[in-house]
């Protein structure tokens, strides 16, 4: 019997995928809205630009998927620290993979898993960046260059990201094409 897991996974063309999560969120209400799909848009762009050697199939499919179990409330500190860890294990039971769990768990470093997985780093750089590029509630979206140094300077102080200097190499290449 095949699995949800199984089911996206085959799926290569990473539309179609954005298509399976608009029916599984009207299904089941994961979260699932215009960030995620810009975070992954984001995530394809960036695995294009670089060179990391990740399969783009399993990143991209993490990145739809990690913040799947994520609240509308950003006031709730409880379910922040927590979301990507209920989102693991929300995961697992459609038949994902332990070590596919674990990296949508490490979106963000709350969990404290250590060794962290190559893709996790990925996300984790897109989830941040991205996200400090959308209007929120809360405030407006951050410039490019701010968002950047943000990222580096307050979100990412005193962590390693083994990505983290392609990925200001990749910002900073892409505003060139904007301009």
């Amino acid at each position: 019997m095949e699995t949800f897991a199984d089911y996206i996974l085959s799926e290569k063309d990473w539309i179609k995928k954005l298509e399976i999560m608009h029916y599984l969120q009207q299904k089941t209400g994961i979260f699932y809205d215009k960030s995620v799909i810009f975070k992954t848009f984001l995530t394809k762009l960036f695995l294009d630009y670089s060179n990391t050697g990740l399969d783009e199939n399993i990143v991209l499919t993490a990145c739809l998927l990690c913040n799947c179990k994520k609240s509308n409330n950003p006031q709730d500190l409880n379910k922040v620290k927590t979301y990507a860890k209920d989102g693991a294990e929300y995961l697992y039971q459609l038949g994902f993979s332990k070590r596919f769990c674990k990296i949508c768990e490490e979106v963000n470093r709350y969990s404290g898993s250590l060794p962290r997985e190559k893709e996790s780093d990925v996300l984790e750089l897109t989830d941040n960046f991205g996200g400090m590029l959308l209007d929120r509630p809360e405030r407006i979206a951050f410039k490019v260059d701010e968002a950047l140094v943000l990222l580096e300077y307050r979100n990412l102080k005193d962590k390693n990201n083994r990505y983290l200097p392609i990925f200001k190499e990749f910002v900073n290449n892409m505003q060139e094409v904007m301009i």
